[in-house]
């Protein structure tokens, strides 16, 4: 057991070669888990699906466990959302015909993955993309997240009593016409329960939907390393750093 512990403590946390492909290859599988949580939802409940289910919501199970199993205080998990994110994936997957409705919160389990230490400082050593739009990167993934678990709630509580709400496209149009306030009105949630979802959408909606067109066309705060003290982001137009006072040089195309 104390073997075991170790080798999963270096590939969930350790800096080496094999500790990196493991987390990429964690990373991949909830890309592909997340792409076919998307398209099955617009499809029938089928036995492959069910199938497809069982698997990932065993694999997801087995990370959790593994995870739990490296941490110093394993309870103290239980204070993270994202430890709550990761049940709930598991039992979106491990009961599909009763949480059918509720099957877009999957969805969660990307923001953890992208939340995690070790592999955004990997992805920032490996990938200029990722450095040059890490923020919108993020503002997009919590936008996504955001969408997608709102379309599952709505789903979850109108599916069955609303007759404007028959499949997941119904949420999903209702979620995003809500989120840009257009509200063309042809579907609408009743009573107050509804009216308290959609007032939620629009107002958490609307607040991230801005979030990620500032970090796109005017970000707040740009990554340029302090040659000093390290700081690593600093305002557009910054000459000094607010950290040490050294004249810094953040590269600027000028204004137009």
């Amino acid at each position: 057991m104390p073997r075991l512990t170790a080798t999963l403590r270096e590939l969930y946390e350790a800096d080496t070669r094999r500790a990196h492909s493991f987390r990429y290859a964690l990373l991949v599988l909830d890309v592909a888990t997340v792409t076919f949580v998307i398209v099955t939802s617009f499809l029938p409940l089928m036995p492959w699906i069910i199938a497809c289910d069982l698997a990932l919501g065993l694999g997801i199970l087995a990370d959790c466990a593994c995870r739990l199993a490296i941490s110093r205080a394993p309870l103290r998990e239980f204070r993270h959302l994202s430890t709550w994110a990761d049940l709930v994936a598991v039992a979106s997957f491990l009961a599909p015909v009763v949480v059918e409705g509720v099957g877009f919160l999957r969805i969660l389990r990307t923001l953890r993955l992208l939340r995690t230490y070790h592999l955004l400082e990997r992805l920032r050593q490996d990938s200029k993309v990722f450095r040059r739009n890490e923020d919108a990167i993020l503002a997009a993934t919590n936008l996504g997240v955001f969408v997608f678990t709102m379309t599952g709630i709505v789903y979850a509580t109108q599916h069955g009593t609303n007759p404007a709400i028959q499949t997941p496209i119904d949420a999903l149009y209702f979620t995003v016409t809500s989120l840009t306030t257009t509200g063309y009105g042809d579907i609408t949630l009743p009573g107050p329960t509804g009216r308290l979802i959609s007032v939620f959408v629009m107002i958490c909606g609307v607040t991230l939907f801005f979030r990620l067109a500032q970090v796109v066309f005017r970000p707040y705060k740009v990554r340029f390393s302090c040659t000093a003290c390290g700081l690593q982001r600093h305002e557009p137009d910054a000459v000094h750093c607010k950290a040490c006072g050294n004249i810094l040089n953040i590269p600027d195309e000028g204004a137009d």
